[in-house]
């Protein structure tokens, strides 16, 4: 009861009760980038998951060392910090959205292996065209750059039920993240931190080749997420 009170006291200070719209609205839009939040994390993890058993089945060394991991995570997450500073899309703030536990676990089983096929590709390109079957430090480096390019793109690809970058865009803050991770994470294979990290300078072939592979991962994402969402819906 007395909470009730202080909530309506609250309210009954606005001399509109409009602010009730605003604060349903805002309610549904901070939820909508938790769940944002979940579906890129988890999947992103899921795919991570079938990278590392399958790799490890036939490399003679770590698919990444420890310490990459951890790197990579790190530099992953900072760029989801500015998720709630994103939009919402419209039309979902027209209805109120449940918490289902159900749909999200059909998302990830869907859209967290596409990564691994783009994963699989790397490793394929690593030890047949770079020839770093016998270059750990190099492979390390050239998955290391790829997952954290690709988990970073996916972001806006997740964050939308539209085509990302041409109907909904993400928010400055998050584009800005985004752009700025890739950049911390390409320059430190070339940066003083590099050998304390396990990183090698990769050759000119591998940027271009990663640059053909990003738009292709994008497309399939998004063939598949709506795809998805047509046939589940949410």
């Amino acid at each position: 009861m007395d909470i009730a009170k202080e909530s309506s006291d609250i309210i009954l200070l606005e001399n509109s009760l409009l602010i009730l719209e605003q604060g349903v609205l805002e309610g549904r839009r901070v939820f909508g980038n938790i769940i944002k939040y979940i579906k890129m994390a988890a999947s992103s993890n899921f795919g991570n998951m079938f990278s590392v058993v399958g790799a490890s089945a036939f490399l003679p060394f770590l698919p990444m060392l420890p310490i990459q991991v951890l790197t990579n995570n790190l530099l992953y997450d900072f760029s989801q910090t500015t998720i709630p500073t994103d939009a919402v899309d419209a039309d979902w703030l027209t209805k109120p959205r449940k918490w289902t536990i159900g749909e999200i676990q059909r998302f990830i089983l869907f859209i967290g292996p596409i990564s691994s096929i783009f994963d699989y590709l790397t490793f394929f390109i690593m030890l047949t065209v770079l020839k770093a079957g016998h270059n750990p430090a190099l492979f390390h480096t050239g998955w290391f750059v790829e997952s954290l390019f690709t988990q970073t793109l996916i972001i806006h690809v997740i964050r939308t039920h539209k085509i990302p970058f041409i109907q909904s865009r993400a928010s400055w803050p998050l584009i800005a993240s985004s752009l700025i991770i890739v950049a911390v994470g390409a320059w430190l294979t070339v940066s003083p931190l590099a050998g304390a990290l396990g990183f090698v300078p990769l050759p000119p072939l591998y940027w271009l080749l990663l640059a053909i592979m990003l738009p292709f991962y994008v497309i399939l994402t998004q063939l598949v997420k709506t795809w998805f969402y047509r046939r589940f819906g949410e």
